[in-house]
């Protein structure tokens, strides 16, 4: 073959094929109305699983993010330890407001934070697969996205989950940490969620209600990218295989589910944590703040330290937490695909 005719080829498949007769446009037609009712049923389904996980993960792991907030934003001294921080809350406020205090935003905005976020994945994936290649399983022949693709897919979803997630956990964190600040006898400021949204509208606007909004993203984005890519991995690892091709054997275990979930958890807050301490603050403080400010504040009150209170207990609601969300996912899925095929 000739170098010209070497180039023609080239350039022929790249072209857009041109359908010959009206059967063939008809078959074409079709066949893409398919692939994208496929692509819209596959999001819908991601979306209504991530939500009903981002359920199981509040009700197992918000006494555990309580405890994180109130230590993030206590003052020096107010707290000994993460367990001492429980005790106080419960004495304080009781055991069902003492470890669930602030839950209704949760509740109402982490269903549709992680329907976003499972839908958001969802999407991505299917970009990477677009605008990138995707190698073939050896075992399987099936196209797998690599680890760092999946990667990519987790980074993208942490946008379009960013525009709920910011106020939310807004309101989230007011609400936790108001009856920390309470002397002897006085009343919350806020009486719920409503109450505080329409405060913060009232004294900023928009702007007020969505503080914090690029440090959930700066949080967000790096957090979901490691989360998802661990929960792949492990989940890869754990599969059961045969022997002999390597091939996937059977579904995955619920217990081995749960372990990715949780391994996922711990792989999304080591490397962010920093990060969340500085929205906990700046999403807390009284007045204009910035994240420059909310830095250096932390940084001169006790440096490298000051950005990791409350550490012990993320990572222990890591855990559970989203242990039970990944959990909540995959049976919803089989849920789904049990009841509409």
């Amino acid at each position: 073959m000739s170098s010209t005719d070497s180039i023609k080829e080239s350039v022929a498949a790249r072209l857009p094929h041109i359908p010959e007769s009206k059967e063939e446009l008809k078959a074409e037609v079709k066949a893409e109305a398919k692939a994208v009712a496929s692509s819209g049923l596959s999001q819908l389904r991601s979306f209504a699983a991530g939500g009903f996980g981002g359920i199981c993960a509040v009700v197992v792991g918000h006494p555990f993010d309580l405890v994180k907030v109130r230590l993030q934003t206590a003052e020096s001294g107010v707290y000994k330890s993460a367990v001492d921080c429980l005790k106080q809350s419960i004495a304080r406020d009781g055991l069902r407001r003492g470890l669930y205090a602030g839950v209704s935003a949760p509740l109402v905005g982490v269903t549709p934070m992680f329907a976003v976020s499972f839908w958001g994945y969802d999407l991505g994936k299917q970009l990477v697969t677009s605008y990138s290649t995707v190698e073939k399983n050896a075992a399987t022949g099936q196209p797998q996205l690599s680890i760092g693709q999946v990667s990519a897919a987790g980074f993208f979803s942490a946008i379009p989950m960013t525009a709920i997630t910011a106020p939310f956990e807004r309101v989230k964190v007011i609400l936790q940490v108001q009856g920390s600040r309470l002397q002897p006898g006085e009343e919350p400021r806020y009486k719920g969620g409503m109450d505080v949204v329409r405060s913060l509208y009232r004294e900023g606007g928009v702007r007020s209600v969505f503080r914090g909004s690029a440090a959930t993203l700066a949080r967000d984005g790096p957090g979901s990218a490691a989360y998802f890519a661990a929960y792949e991995y492990i989940k890869r690892r754990l599969t059961p295989k045969d022997p002999v091709t390597g091939a996937p054997q059977g579904d995955l275990s619920l217990l081995a589910v749960t372990a990715a979930g949780g391994a996922a958890g711990i792989a999304m807050w080591i490397p962010v944590f920093p990060v969340d301490t500085v929205k906990s603050r700046l999403q807390t403080a009284e007045g204009n703040v910035s994240i420059g400010g909310v830095i250096r504040e932390l940084y001169g009150r006790g440096g490298v330290k000051a950005f990791f209170p409350g550490f012990g207990p993320a990572l222990a609601r890591a855990v559970p937490a989203n242990a039970a969300t990944f959990l909540g996912v995959e049976l919803a899925h089989q849920a789904m695909n049990k009841a509409f095929g």
